[in-house]
């Protein structure tokens, strides 16, 4: 399996970069993208790699309803599309109520995709799966949040979903976002597959500082015994040193590819 990074929050070399992100996974002969970013940087970054997404690209998966990983979806169409059903609510930023949801609305995504919503795991192919909905197990991740929806109430994000790949029967956990708590999602990458030996955990962790939630899943991460570690996009600089003086790994930026 490969996974490219066509849009993340870091420039990599001559690529772009923007607050988002995208990734191409290549799995059992296909190219499937999970998520999109905001704007059609992963189709510039693409191209500069070689790919064509527009005619190389037939699946697409969202992690969640927000704009910095589903408002790139206006620069594709005729995709088949996996997205858990609530990814679709209006929603807000408590602070100001300024919108942080998807720009197209659901008619428009079913005007111009195969749509597929499900709550519940789908398998996508031979060796990878969307996780559906996240259950949120621990009481360390998932315990605040700092959006709202329509009506003013708190909005967890109950559509936050990601990926797991089976390689060489071990797991390698794919994450958007991980509103719902990276831990959570490994717990359920391992409960849909039936593989409890993780090879590799990458993605958005949603981690800010080095608090207890970064520390819990650092101890999650070594008590799991996972061998790389990943963390990238909406994981900032306090938490992202903290897995770096844990696990000594790379920074993830555009252009880069991860082969397991």
């Amino acid at each position: 399996m490969k996974i490219t990074f066509l849009t993340e929050n870091t420039a990599g070399g001559k690529f772009l970069a923007e607050h988002g992100l995208s990734y191409l996974i290549e799995i059992d002969d296909q190219k499937i993208l999970f998520d999109t970013g905001h704007s059609d940087v992963f189709l510039k970054n693409a191209r500069q790699l070689g790919t064509d997404i527009e005619n190389d690209v037939k699946t697409v998966v969202l992690s969640h309803g927000h704009w910095d990983h589903g408002d790139g979806l206006r620069y594709l169409q005729n995709k088949q599309l996996f997205v858990h059903p609530g990814a679709f609510i209006r929603r807000f930023h408590k602070k100001d109520f300024t919108p942080v949801g998807l720009s197209l609305t659901k008619k428009e995504i079913e005007s111009r995709f195969k749509l597929t919503e499900s709550k519940v795991p789908v398998q996508i192919s031979e060796n990878l799966w969307f996780l559906g909905e996240i259950p949120r197990q621990n009481d360390f991740e998932a315990q605040s949040t700092s959006f709202v929806d329509d009506f003013r109430n708190d909005d967890f994000i109950p559509d936050d979903s990601a990926l797991a790949a089976l390689v060489n029967k071990r797991l390698v956990v794919i994450a958007g976002c991980s509103h719902s708590g990276i831990c959570n999602i490994v717990e359920q990458a391992k409960k849909v597959t039936g593989i409890s030996d993780v090879q590799a955990v990458l993605g958005g962790f949603h981690l800010k500082e080095q608090n207890e939630q970064t520390r819990k899943t650092i101890e999650y991460f070594k008590t799991n015994k996972v061998e790389q570690i990943y963390p990238s996009h909406c994981t900032e600089l306090p938490a992202l040193a903290a897995f770096y003086e844990s696990f000594q790994n790379r920074q993830i930026k555009t252009g880069m590819a991860l082969e397991f």
